[in-house]
């Protein structure tokens, strides 16, 4: 095809999608597209993210869950591991206890002098990556990865094991709760990224075959505490 005549008919094509603009209707209310999370958002949460092919825990306290996280870590003959400097990953006490298993835990944020190389070794060669979350939407069974200071989320993305750590008061119900959540936080220490994670990592090629673990983790495990 003439090249003049490809770039008319995409000229054409682009100027007849503006037509068919999205508009907004400030008549519907909030309360329109409100679903929740229903009785108990931590079993919906974990019934979504089972569906979207993670495997939830939900454990009574904190000491179930590290025990959990354990015998994860155990099942992949994990070695290495990054971890979040995150206030739950401190209060669950996950690095004594990975390290009293002989499983040697890096931090996911950069460490003052540490060199590029170093970084980038240690990064690359951990079986598992462990963090906490932002929120985790009972609606989705999604998980919003705040990137604060220790929180990089490549802990949560090169590992070929996931496992996120989370608390009963981070499940929020709707994704209209976690944007309210989110719009909260609005001041000086506003994140730098927020990423939404639903299931293990999947991709599909042209011939429609859906693969895991491609482009990012292949087990996604998340552990949630009722207490």
């Amino acid at each position: 095809m003439n090249r003049d005549v490809f770039l008319k008919r995409v000229r054409t094509a682009a100027a007849a999608g503006r037509s068919y603009r999205v508009t907004t209707n400030d008549r519907v209310e909030r309360a329109a597209g409100y679903v929740g999370g229903g009785p108990d958002p931590i079993a919906r949460f974990a019934e979504q993210a089972t569906a979207a092919g993670g495997q939830v825990d939900v454990v009574d306290d904190p000491a179930a869950g590290v025990a959990r996280l354990l015998q994860i870590c155990a099942q992949h003959s994990a070695r290495e591991c990054i971890a979040w400097d995150h206030p739950l990953v401190d209060r669950w006490s996950v690095r004594a206890a990975l390290a009293e298993r002989g499983i040697s835990v890096a931090s996911a944020g950069v460490l003052p002098g540490e060199d590029a190389a170093t970084r980038r070794r240690r990064l690359l060669s951990a079986d598992v990556g462990v963090t906490s979350v932002g929120f985790a939407a009972a609606e989705t069974g999604s998980l919003a990865m705040i990137d604060d200071g220790g929180c990089d989320t490549v802990a949560s993305l090169l590992p070929p094991v996931h496992v996120a750590l989370v608390s009963h008061e981070q499940v929020v119900a709707d994704l209209f709760d976690l944007f309210d959540a989110l719009e909260s936080r609005k001041s000086a220490d506003w994140p730098s990224s927020v990423v939404f994670i639903t299931g293990p990592s999947k991709t599909g090629d042209v011939e429609l075959k859906l693969t895991t673990g491609v482009h990012g983790p292949k087990h996604w495990h998340v552990i949630v505490s009722r207490s």
